[in-house]
């Protein structure tokens, strides 16, 4: 066990807190620095799919999931706009292993912010300077405190305010989409399917609807195309009344439960190219710091998820002198999953807005991606990361 390896993490959202879990499971001393007064978040849904309940199961997170989450199974589907059946969408890994759930996200953070010891993650701290030398790293914060650390891991989003330590500086890349989000209470729409994920596609469009929060909520996103470069945030108001004429003539199912919505949010859509590297030196990205990706895969949490647990297991034998090597090892292994991801989210946002002269091409493809999904959810960071070390 590393003890003394001090490990710093900026950013306190999924990757942040699940990244802390991972490395104080191993022994490491990793502290969380959350610009924020609080944690919380704003904002609605959020897929686990397999691939990350199997690693949070570990250290004993899995039935918290199950208790506050909405388990997704058979019956889920994809459509087209008109309600025409396209194909079942695949919720298990392929031992048929049910653990997809529908959570909220303030859920899925207070579950991993739980199983922190309260003097672990430090709130009010925003990030402004980083340095590094053979001894260390420096972080400085804009109250003008310092924390010196051997490793230090940006969990700091899409717009990482320490990326431009790692890669120059450049505009994350805007979908050409917006997404409203909202949730409905399921007593008001009883006639709706339970404990099943839709997705509708349309011209330009699609509509995704899976339960959060033991059923009690419906989580829907309305994906709109949008010249506007709206904000990438969970809090923009939307226009309830725009997002009902976005899909007004669409399955009656669609439109019902937009009849039920009485405020909504809008979230601008943006991902980034691959970056060259995530590393340097003491400094790596994780999660959105490093690869943001579009949400048309549902992966954008699990893969921060499974970013953590194989970070964990890098640096659980590293010292503050081997420890630039471990993130190099981390990187080297994570990078060609999460771009396969990141291209394939994009690729799924085309199919979803029938970016296809064909549709019966589409739907083909829907109905073939199956295999796809088993290589997202049969994965295990973990084990994957130990077969590398033990390799080497």
């Amino acid at each position: 066990m590393t003890e003394n390896l001090r490990v710093a993490i900026v950013g306190g959202g999924i990757g942040g807190l699940t990244a802390a879990n991972a490395l104080r499971r191993r022994g490491i001393n990793a502290q969380v620095y959350e610009q924020a007064p609080a944690l919380g978040e704003i904002g609605a849904g959020v897929m686990i799919s397999p691939n990350s309940v199997r690693l949070l199961d570990r250290i004993g997170l899995g039935q918290a999931v199950a208790a506050v989450g909405a388990r997704v199974g058979e019956g889920s589907s994809f459509y087209r706009a008109d309600g025409t059946l396209v194909a079942p969408m695949t919720t298990t890994d392929s031992t048929g292993w049910n653990a997809m759930f529908g959570m909220h996200r303030a859920d899925l953070l207070d579950i991993l912010a739980g199983n922190l010891p309260d003097e672990v993650v430090h709130t009010g701290k925003r990030c402004t300077g980083f340095a590094q030398n053979s001894e260390g790293a420096v972080l400085t914060f804009d109250d003008g405190s310092q924390v010196e650390a051997d490793a230090v891991i940006a969990c700091d989003g899409i717009h990482s305010s320490l990326q431009r330590n790692v890669v120059a500086p450049a505009a994350p890349r805007h979908s050409g989409s917006v997404a409203y989000r909202g949730l409905v209470p399921f007593d008001r729409v009883p006639w709706w399917r339970e404990s099943v994920s839709q997705l509708w596609m349309g011209d330009g469009k699609h509509f995704l609807v899976y339960p959060v929060r033991r059923g009690t909520l419906i989580n829907y996103v309305g994906f709109v195309p949008s010249g506007e470069h709206a904000e990438e945030s969970w809090s923009a108001v939307g226009d309830a009344d725009k997002l009902r004429a976005a899909f007004r003539g669409w399955d009656e199912a669609v439109t019902g439960l937009l009849a039920a919505v009485d405020t909504t949010h809008w979230w601008g859509l943006y991902d980034r190219d691959p970056l060259p590297t995530w590393t340097a030196g003491r400094l790596t990205l994780l999660g959105d710091a490093a690869h943001p990706m579009l949400p048309h895969l549902g992966q954008g949490a699990n893969q921060s998820i499974e970013d953590a647990f194989a970070l964990a297991v890098f640096l659980e034998s590293a010292t503050a002198y081997s420890v630039c090597d471990a993130l190099k090892a981390y990187e080297d292994l994570r990078r060609n999953r999460t771009n396969a991801v990141q291209t394939g989210s994009r690729d799924n946002g085309r199919r979803y807005d029938s970016a296809f002269d064909d549709l019966s091409v589409r739907d083909a493809e829907i109905a073939g991606s199956r295999s796809f999904r088993l290589w997202l959810y049969d994965h295990d960071a973990e084990a994957s990361a130990r077969e590398t070390i033990a390799t080497a």
